[in-house]
């Protein structure tokens, strides 16, 4: 009897938020350059590049690969 109670209670928690959504007049504080991953692209694009002409390869960011070929 109780492990129904329960149950209960954790589909009326977990769905408690489902129907949330972004109106439309919200929209405009979601687009705003702060809220980006990447604020300025400008000013990533270049440390990219910097980082990528430091380490003489590409896909040097990730955790296996580096200049020398190694993994």
């Amino acid at each position: 009897m109780m492990k129904k109670y329960f149950v209960f209670l954790m589909v009326i928690l977990l769905s408690a938020c489902s129907s949330l959504g972004v109106q439309p007049w919200e929209r405009d504080l979601l687009a705003k350059d702060s809220m980006q991953l990447v604020p300025d692209y400008l000013d990533n694009f270049y440390d990219e590049h910097i980082y990528f002409s430091k380490e003489a390869s590409s896909g040097g960011q990730g955790v296996g690969g580096g200049g020398c070929g190694c993994n």
